[in-house]
């Protein structure tokens, strides 16, 4: 793959390949360049032996061959005429090679809310960390352009908490001291809902008893209901202490959303404790369908099973919604918070958009509902931003089929510890998250990642996190969504599961800041329920990312291959002194 021209300026001093056969006479550009990033694989391949006469990019380009080469060869002086002289250190330098010099880099014109020194010829010894007592991160900007520091409240959104000691099936759904009952006869007439669902099963799976046997897991779903206005304002009651899980296979045993599964004993393939997935302390009512052979991978099939599990939860949301504040075992506020005078950021969350199994339900009428809400696939899969109270309050169904391990479930969004971590930060502007779908053909996908750019370019992003689910086919994607918000100038953060079975094949030079979710010891897509989805640690050095991008604190170049130590390292820094 060879270099961009702008590309080439940064990387003056890497060795030079051509990445291509190259005739006489060709002079060198950009173009006959192979990508420094990849010598590390090229070495260890054997492809390519660079040695200490290897001419660097900035001697090279501009200089013409004196014969054939083959793809792969190292430049030297002996194969072309008009080879730049290499740089030398002039006499005054500050210092002779080895002597222990320290650089601190010139400060910032506004305050940063991070300090930044670095030595550079001491071992490598490079310290960053925030200033706690500095007072807010401002966005650097000329004095006397720079907005007054004030926070302006927009909105406001109360989750009431109603704790749940037990669930019974019974005669009648009601909710009366700690104790949920659920009509027994409801399974028949969710059924119901649709002519696709062949059967319908609930039962009630307590704590310390999940070595149960389960299909497949479709989603994990939170039980909240609107109590005053719409959702993401106003309130909503929130049950506590429980949780829905939706399974579910066709009339022929095949399992719906099977691309890896999570069926199995519910204590081995599910990672308790995730924000997607149930804790180990908490009750689970389990819904499981049979749907109509050859339908689990067509589009009504799994929208189906969601419907009829929707109304299950309908029924119990009924009986919530008239249970008073007095009752309510805690109270949680939320405001959505306009930082004026802070970096104006930007979440952006890449979900699956590419038909079939693989779609989500946009903005439902209920917390974590169905009903009211849009597919992305048919909204075009273009960027729709929400206010971090929309997210937090049940906007998102995930109806998707990806692998289990870095799949977010519904409940994943009602409680993402990147929004609330990100919303609640003092030293920035969460201006929106901006949920983007993935499509199939990477015409639209082009399409859809120039949108974001433009979106944000509109609402003066000076920085953005991008974070994707699952891995392959969206990474394409992902990679472009980077590159659109990169070539604008706004600071972009990368996160996605990768490490060894997930490792990006595609890249561009915006992606220098990237966080990797894995948490499976081989690196690979372990089928355990929420083991490689996004967690607060992860969400922690995110932000601190792009903190640093914002500052201008250089991050250091990644390895070639995936590596737990970088990621361990990396997260004892960011912990001491994120708490």
């Amino acid at each position: 793959m060879s270099i961009t021209k702008e590309h080439a300026a940064k990387l003056s001093d890497k060795p030079a390949i051509v990445c291509c056969r190259a005739v006489k006479g060709t002079v060198i550009s950009p173009a006959d360049l192979e990508d420094p990033g990849i010598f590390k694989d090229l070495e260890e391949s054997g492809l390519v032996t660079i040695t200490p006469d290897t001419l660097t990019v900035g001697e090279v380009l501009g200089a013409v061959l004196k014969k054939d080469v083959d793809a792969l060869t190292c430049l030297t002086a002996d194969l072309l005429d008009g080879v730049k002289a290499r740089a030398v250190a002039p006499a005054s330098a500050p210092a002779a090679a080895g002597s222990p010099v320290a650089s601190v880099g010139a400060p910032v014109s506004q305050a940063s809310g991070m300090f930044y020194f670095k030595a550079d010829k001491a071992d490598g010894i490079e310290i960053s960390f925030p200033i706690m007592g500095g007072g807010s991160w401002v966005q650097a900007q000329p004095a006397a352009a720079a907005a007054a520091v004030s926070d302006e409240i927009t909105g406001t959104l109360v989750k009431q908490s109603f704790a749940v000691k037990e669930v019974r099936l019974g005669d009648k759904t009601e909710f009366s001291g700690g104790v949920l009952t659920i009509r027994k006869t409801l399974a028949e007439d969710a059924r119901q809902t649709n002519a696709l669902i062949k059967k319908l099963e609930i039962d009630v799976i307590n704590p310390g008893k999940r070595h149960v046997h389960t299909e497949t897991i479709m989603d994990i779903i939170p039980i909240a209901c609107k109590v005053e206005g719409e959702l993401g304002y106003g309130v909503s009651n929130v049950l506590d202490g429980v949780v829905f899980m939706l399974t579910g296979i066709d009339e022929d045993g095949t399992q719906i959303h099977e691309f890896g599964s999570s069926n199995g004993f519910i204590d081995e393939t599910v990672c308790p404790n995730r924000p997607g997935c149930p804790d180990e302390n908490e009750i689970i009512v389990r819904v499981h369908c049979v749907l109509e052979r050859l339908t689990g991978m067509e589009r009504r099939g799994p929208l189906a099973v969601h419907t009829a599990c929707d109304s299950v939860i309908q029924e119990i949301r009924d009986v919530l919604k008239p249970c008073p504040a007095s009752q309510a075992s805690k109270a949680e506020t939320f405001n959505i918070v306009k930082r004026h005078g802070r970096p104006r950021v930007l979440l952006v969350k890449e979900i699956m958009g590419q038909g079939a199994m693989h779609d989500n339900i946009l903005l439902p009428v209920e917390p974590a509902g169905v009903l009211g809400g849009r597919p992305n696939v048919d909204l075009g899969n273009v960027p729709i931003v929400m206010n971090a109270n929309e997210v937090r309050d049940g906007a998102i169904r995930a109806m998707c089929c990806i692998g289990p391990a870095s799949k977010e479930m519904t409940r994943h969004y009602f409680r993402d510890p990147l929004v609330n971590l990100m919303a609640e930060d003092p030293e920035i502007n969460l201006v929106g998250v901006a949920f983007v779908g993935s499509p199939q053909v990477n015409d639209e996908k082009t399409y859809v990642s120039k949108r974001l750019g433009a979106l944000a370019d509109s609402m003066d992003i000076v920085g953005a996190i991008v974070m994707t689910e699952g891995f392959g086919n969206n990474h394409v994607d992902f990679a472009s969504h980077i590159e659109e918000l990169g070539k604008r100038g706004i600071k972009t953060v990368g996160m996605s599961y990768a490490a060894y079975q997930g490792q990006l094949v595609v890249g561009n030079e915006y992606m220098d800041a990237m966080v990797e979710m894995n948490k499976d010891a081989s690196g690979i897509e372990s089928e355990r329920l929420g083991e490689n989805t996004l967690t607060l640690p992860d969400a922690k050095r995110a932000l601190s990312m792009l903190k640093n991008k914002l500052a201008g604190v250089p991050i250091e170049g990644p390895d070639n291959k995936w590596s737990q130590a970088i990621v361990d390292a990396n997260q004892k820094a960011v912990d001491a002194v994120m708490r």
